[in-house]
């Protein structure tokens, strides 16, 4: 695999997981309350467990997102 060829898929990577963390968050500050519903059928979560779990887990991905997509990408531009 060409150097060239990881660049533009750690991009195009970073653009989709980008995209679906905005939708991700989007859903939660827009149709909070539909959302919990929809959750709360499935699992047993009071209004505070289900924003600390969705919380948490849109801060773990976008950490994700930087340390596997974003800082790899910056390093490969960097050194070419």
């Amino acid at each position: 695999m060409s150097i060239e060829l990881l660049i533009k898929f750690l991009g195009w990577s970073t653009l989709i997981n980008i995209g679906l963390l905005i939708w991700w968050a989007g859903f939660i500050i827009f149709a909070h309350d539909w959302v919990y519903r929809i959750h709360g059928k499935w699992f047993n979560l009071s209004y505070e467990q289900f924003d600390t779990v969705h919380y948490a887990g849109i801060a773990f991905y976008k950490l994700s997102i930087i340390l596997f997509n974003v800082a790899p990408y910056l390093a490969l531009r960097i050194i070419t």
